[in-house]
């Protein structure tokens, strides 16, 4: 699923993305080292790690020491079939030091850069209908009008049955929280950067990783269960479970599980159904998987139903939340220092959180 953003996967979790030529590869490089800085405290760069991929410094190939990789976290990791898409912000896609023949050939790949603020790069959607993937190209971005960008950027949140309004919702959310902290800094200037929208297009299996082993949650509908109900099969014994204070989740469950899951799914309001998910939460370290009580088999009575609670159901107080979502901004070849606001990126950003809207509202 990288070959949309042209990276190499990785197998410790990372995505190694080739530093560009000078002066591009070398500005990006700078600017991770920046804001990934052990010594760093200006808050601006420290809350805008939260918006990008986690940086891990550069790795070169032990053949090739010359080739420059910049190493990523992988936004796409987590998800089981992860749905794509990479949007391009603002208003010019050229730098303030762009030659003229670089400026006319950035406005005429997309005369409307400067009128919508955005552009669609590539997007790759999973069909649960079908069980295959769509993809769309740089294309298919720039043949969007002001007419059709809101069907052509709606084409990415429907699975082939439905549009998911719960994933705009969350990256409305998201983007919100971006233009935040566009709204709050004058020191840094993007141009040609892109946000990356990440979000699970499966509804069949979602996959946690713990460590190296991988827990599928499997649905299905029994016979006789109201419709749109759906409990959790499990193949085999499933060793999950372990709330621990920060909310963590491990050990070792039984098979007896099952039935005592599907019983108390039934008294469930009907509403619930559609947001089930068994939702670990990866955190920074990876030592938040220490261990504290185990609920074994014997201790599933009547009196863990509240851990039970926490571990089977992620039931937000507003659905928009459920959506396992991400949006990280990515590609800083084009990132100056500035003593501004970034005009041209928060033109963007409000024009595209507006056609999200549209979306959503209609």
């Amino acid at each position: 699923n990288a070959s949309l953003l042209g990276i190499l996967q990785h197998p410790d979790g990372t995505v190694l993305k080739q530093l560009q030529p000078p002066p591009r590869g070398p500005r990006e490089q700078e600017f991770y080292n920046k804001v990934y800085d052990s010594d760093c405290c200006d808050r601006i760069l420290l809350e805008l790690r939260e918006y990008l991929p986690k940086y891990f410094g550069v790795w070169s190939p032990p053949t090739a020491p010359n080739d420059i990789y910049l190493k990523l976290e992988d936004v796409t990791r987590k998800f089981n079939k992860p749905c794509i898409m990479d949007v391009k912000i603002g208003q010019k896609s050229y730098d303030p030091y762009a030659s003229a023949e670089k400026i006319q050939q950035q406005v005429s790949k997309y005369p409307l850069m400067e009128e919508i603020g955005f552009l669609v790069l590539g997007m790759r959607v999973y069909h649960v209908s079908s069980d295959s993937y769509e993809t769309q190209n740089q294309h298919y971005g720039r043949s969007l009008t002001k007419e059709t960008v809101k069907d052509g950027i709606s084409k990415f949140f429907h699975s082939g049955y439905c549009l998911r309004k719960d994933v705009i919702a969350a990256s409305i959310q998201k983007v919100e929280k971006i233009l935040e902290w566009f709204e709050g800094q004058t020191q840094l200037n993007f141009y040609a950067s892109s946000l990356l929208f990440v979000y699970e297009g499966s509804c069949q299996a979602t996959t946690v990783r713990l460590g190296d082993v991988t827990l599928a949650e499997k649905r299905r509908v029994p016979k006789g269960l109201l419709s749109g109900g759906d409990v959790l099969e499990y193949n085999n014994n499933i060793h999950v479970i372990n709330s621990t204070e920060n909310g963590k989740i491990e050990a070792s469950v039984g098979k007896g599980l099952s039935k005592f899951y599907a019983l108390h799914k039934k008294s469930c309001s009907k509403r619930h159904h559609s947001q089930l998910s068994l939702k670990v939460e990866n955190s920074e370290q990876d030592n938040v998987w220490k261990s504290s009580t185990c609920i074994t088999q014997e201790h599933l009575n009547g009196n863990v139903l509240p851990q039970l609670e926490k571990v089977f159901y992620h039931m937000p107080a507003e659905p928009k939340e459920s959506a396992k979502v991400e949006v990280r901004m990515i590609d800083f070849a084009h990132v100056f220092p500035s003593n501004t606001k970034d005009e041209g990126y928060i033109y963007g950003l409000k024009n595209l959180i507006t056609v999200l809207q549209n979306i959503l509202d209609n």
